[in-house]
């Protein structure tokens, strides 16, 4: 496996943001949507820069027949993205009460990223999964969101103690959005963004596209 940058790096946060102004736009209606972060997010999880969608768009096209992408969160406000950083960090924290301050917040950015560079809080980034014709969530050899302590790592999107069917649908995903120019956080097989400082770092770009974003009025 090839050495993983973590969100927490600090290369990640020297990227520079020029933001570029998109507005985040609903998702529904254009992919086949999950509503099981509804009580935590309550419809803003259905928001997305529009560069993102329409990249999204073109990876369902690139998709083989018969397979389609679940659309399961994107946009997540400032203030849950946090909650859900602290509230994982405690987690560590209490199984690791030895461990420093900065080798806590490089675990918990395995699969939280820390609030400051988060690309869900820029409508950057998507949660997601493969479903069949009839909407059958396809076997990607774990739940999306298991952490890596409850699946052993199986999260991991190169993990090599998943089966060959959950392998081979990780892959058929993977070509998918990267054909479409988005790039994945490799601990999270079901966490891809474009235009975010981790693209960016991951790509070569100069600059991130998009910084965190707040829901205006329009956008509710």
């Amino acid at each position: 496996m090839n050495e993983i940058i973590l969100m927490s790096d600090a290369k990640v946060a020297a990227v520079p943001v020029e933001e570029c102004g998109e507005r985040l736009v609903e998702v529904r209606g254009a992919l086949l949507t999950d509503d099981r972060k509804q009580q935590d997010s309550g419809g803003a999880q259905f928001r997305l820069r529009q560069g993102v969608l329409d990249r999204l768009l073109d990876a369902q096209a690139l998709l083989p027949d018969g397979l389609r992408l679940l659309f399961v969160e994107g946009y997540r406000p400032p203030a849950l993205q946090r909650r859900y950083f602290e509230e994982y960090s405690a987690e560590l924290r209490a199984q690791h009460p030895d461990w420093p301050a900065d080798r806590l917040r490089s675990a918990a950015s395995r699969y939280v990223s820390p609030p400051e560079i988060a690309p869900h809080s820029a409508g950057a980034a998507v949660d997601l999964t493969l479903v069949d014709a009839d909407g059958h969530e396809l076997d990607l050899g774990t739940a999306m969101n298991a952490n890596p302590e409850d699946s052993a790592g199986a999260c991991y999107t190169h993990a090599d103690n998943i089966g060959d069917e959950a392998r081979a649908h990780r892959e058929i995903l993977g070509k998918a959005l990267s054909g479409a120019g988005l790039v994945n956080y490799p601990t999270e097989w079901w966490h891809w963004s474009y235009g975010d400082r981790y693209w960016a770092l991951t790509t070569g770009a100069p600059t991130a596209l998009y910084g965190p974003a707040e829901l205006d009025a329009g956008s509710s």
